[in-house]
């Protein structure tokens, strides 16, 4: 009788929350038009000042360098917080977690190469097939690798490996970075968290909600100069076991 009671309190709550959600990304596309608008005049206002010659005409331009600079920020923002709203069911479809996790490593390839990490995989040849939406996925996959690399700065580890445990196909991300302490860890996942100057704060958040939505879960080990440990984890179908 309970358990019952509690659904039909849930189903409320639940679809209180989408409409926000919902309410909340209609907004932030709204707010897209006349930034852009902005943004758009500044850069025309910069060009302007650009012709003059005064030590006024300097000042402005260092003035509207600051408000592009917010305004870029704010576009940024606007951009991560309507993909995470915009987040719903996605098709999913057989794939290998290892190439997806193959094609976003050669894409930072070069960056660890200018910096001097070293990037070592062991990839499970073996490893079975998931259900995965490759676009969706693959940034996911950018996100970690990005904040594993920018956590190293110049020289590091990156190992990454692929496995099956009992029920799952796993991925390992684990950096030699500066790593984060306990209170990070615990909040990292929270929308709009960042210890990042300018960060929105939305790209962990995003990450899981992608995980989740490939009925996978992620979890993070981390200890402050050691580096961190980044634990992804997908079923397995049984029609493709």
């Amino acid at each position: 009788m309970s358990s019952v009671e509690n659904e039909t309190e849930v189903d409320p709550m639940r679809a209180r929350y989408e409409e926000l959600a919902e309410l909340a990304g209609s907004l932030a596309h709204e707010i897209k038009n006349p930034l852009s608008v902005i943004h758009m005049n500044i850069d025309l206002l910069s060009e302007d000042l650009e012709e003059l010659e005064s030590p006024g005409s300097r000042r402005s331009l260092e003035r509207v360098d600051i408000v592009r600079g917010q305004c870029e920020r704010m576009e940024g923002l606007l951009r991560d917080f309507l993909k995470y709203t915009r987040l719903r069911d996605i098709d999913l479809l057989p794939g290998s977690l290892n190439d997806q996790i193959l094609m976003v490593l050669r894409a930072y390839q070069a960056q660890a190469d200018a910096d001097g990490i070293d990037v070592e995989k062991y990839l499970d040849p073996d490893l079975p097939a998931i259900l995965l939406h490759s676009d969706s996925l693959q940034a996911a996959l950018m996100n970690l690798v990005k904040n594993a690399l920018e956590s190293m700065g110049s020289g590091g580890q990156l190992m990454v490996r692929t496995y099956t445990t009992r029920k799952s196909v796993a991925l390992d991300l684990i950096d030699t970075g500066s790593g984060v302490d306990d209170n990070t860890v615990l909040h990292m996942f929270e929308p709009f968290y960042s210890t990042k100057d300018g960060g929105s704060g939305l790209g962990l958040p995003t990450a899981r909600k992608i995980i989740e939505a490939h009925g996978g879960r992620i979890s993070v080990q981390s200890e402050v100069g050691r580096g961190t440990k980044f634990v992804l984890e997908f079923p397995v179908p049984k029609r493709l076991s």
